[in-house]
């Protein structure tokens, strides 16, 4: 029986990329799932595809507490309990300081960082309650070096890091484990999401080098480890990069 069997897993940011490799794979395994984000469409398409997976859907965003509430809440009506939450919601886009956009700061501070605290503050007291759980949050190689262009969306990555490790410290008492996971170049949408058509297209092409990005199953994988280490291994942080990244 694999060790994921049965969890209930929560994964907000789930309709494309990471998070629906994600979902694919612990619904292999055998988790109970509530999976949300945005796109309503795309969250349907993903539970149809997995016909024989014991999983529900929310509409979310991260930026509202009260919609990620819900999603808390509707994994409590229908187990009782929540073993995990994945907050994988993310934007990156990426541009230089000059350039001031100021709309896209906002967005990734808001997406970026208030959404991984919103998946804390929904979900601490219920695990407190459990003496158990896992909150995993998605970083990036972005969260550990800067590069021209990164500044801020590194900067929301450092933010994480430095969240994930304070909950770490104080919740660790209560048996509650913090994972970051911090990809390299990953071939997903997230691209879409950066606004300046040439970083955007310099970004995306680097992704999808002949053997040099990864894909998001590989991510998958390693959230998938995370969660099958007995309650008394907490992994910190998992840093994945493709063999060939410089950075």
């Amino acid at each position: 029986m694999s060790t994921i069997q049965n969890k209930v897993v929560v994964i907000m940011g789930a309709s494309s990329g990471i998070g629906e490799a994600t979902t694919k794979k612990l619904a292999l395994e055998g988790a109970k799932l509530v999976i949300a984000a945005r796109r309503e469409n795309r969250l349907k398409a993903l539970v149809e595809s997995l016909p024989n997976a014991e999983i529900s859907y929310a509409v979310a965003d991260v930026r509202n507490k009260e919609e990620v509430q819900a999603v808390i809440d509707l994994a409590i009506e229908k187990y009782g309990r929540v073993d995990v939450l994945y907050n994988n919601a993310g934007v990156m886009p990426l541009a230089p300081l000059s350039e001031t956009r100021f709309d896209e700061w906002r967005q990734m501070l808001d997406i970026n960082i208030v959404g991984v605290l919103n998946g804390i503050a929904a979900v601490l007291p219920i695990m407190k309650k459990q003496q158990s759980g896992q909150i995993i949050a998605t970083d990036s190689v972005a969260g550990h070096v800067v590069w021209t262009g990164s500044a801020v969306y590194s900067g929301t990555k450092f933010a994480v890091r430095a969240i994930m490790e304070g909950l770490r410290q104080e919740e660790r008492e209560n048996n509650i484990r913090s994972t970051i996971i911090s990809p390299g170049a990953v071939d997903t949408e997230l691209y879409n999401t950066i606004n300046d058509p040439e970083t955007q297209e310099m970004a995306r092409k680097s992704a999808r080098t002949e053997g040099f990005g990864i894909k998001s199953e590989d991510v998958a994988e390693a959230v998938a480890y995370a969660i099958s280490t007995p309650e008394t291994v907490s992994v910190s942080e998992i840093l994945i990069r493709p063999t060939k990244q410089a950075l």
